[in-house]
């Protein structure tokens, strides 16, 4: 596995740096998207991108808060207020383009499988990630956490891919309605779905540089998070 930083064109009117993780081998492999929490492409956002890498994919992280914020920015857990700025520039437009920059470099490259492209993402990220799958040909989508994921109900019925949600049962961020409210809607219009709730994990419960961090929940979710992407990447192993 080895990786770098790359310079993506977004609506070809800005640039967004964003960190790649290669498995060994010349491939071709089947990539991933990794979107990440509020807090930059950080150490724990680096570490699912190379993860996914030494699972066979080629993944890419890319850098949501490139419009308010340097090249490389990481905010601290216990700083939200200072995150703010970054955070409330994003919109669903935003997203949508970031997503597009990745997903497009992913097809420039020669080693990627082209009809296997999913994402992940973690908070902020699990919204990016439904928003992606309901503006990208995706082949799997994964969503931790997302907050705000509710409030875009109304996309359910242009899902392209299954999606895999987790919440914590412990999350007082993301309500029992709040879960239930997106998985109604996407049951309504007949998506293809799998909902996991950890009834003993809290928000941010996959991050091991959090105080939220559960092990336990963690080793169980990325067991699923590789079983689901296997399934329907259709890949041997």
């Amino acid at each position: 596995m080895n990786n770098t930083r790359v310079t993506l064109a977004v609506n070809n009117a800005s640039s967004m740096s964003a960190y790649v993780a290669f498995p060994e081998g010349s491939g071709p492999f089947p990539a991933m998207i990794v979107f990440q929490e509020a807090f930059g492409v950080n150490g724990h956002i680096r570490s699912v991108t190379d993860r996914l890498a030494k699972e066979g994919y080629i993944a890419i992280a890319p850098e949501l808060f490139h419009r308010t914020a340097p090249v490389g920015f990481e905010g601290a857990y216990n700083d939200f207020a200072a995150l703010a700025p970054h955070f409330h520039a994003i919109t669903t437009e935003t997203l949508e383009a970031d997503t597009q920059a990745a997903y497009d470099w992913l097809l420039g490259q020669n080693n990627v499988q082209q009809n296997k492209i999913g994402c992940i993402g973690f908070c902020l990220g699990g919204k990016a990630s439904f928003i992606a799958n309901t503006y990208l040909p995706l082949t799997a989508a994964i969503s931790f956490y997302g907050g705000g994921v509710h409030t875009l109900a109304d996309r359910a019925v242009n899902m392209k891919a299954p999606q895999l949600f987790f919440w914590g049962g412990n999350d007082t961020h993301i309500l029992p309605e709040h879960r239930n409210a997106i998985i109604e809607a996407i049951e309504t219009v007949g998506k293809d779905y799998t909902n996991v709730v950890i009834s003993t994990a809290d928000h941010g419960f996959f991050n091991e540089e959090r105080p939220a961090y559960n092990i336990e929940a963690s080793k169980e979710a990325w067991a699923l998070v590789k079983e689901f992407l296997k399934n329907k990447f259709a890949i041997d192993q």
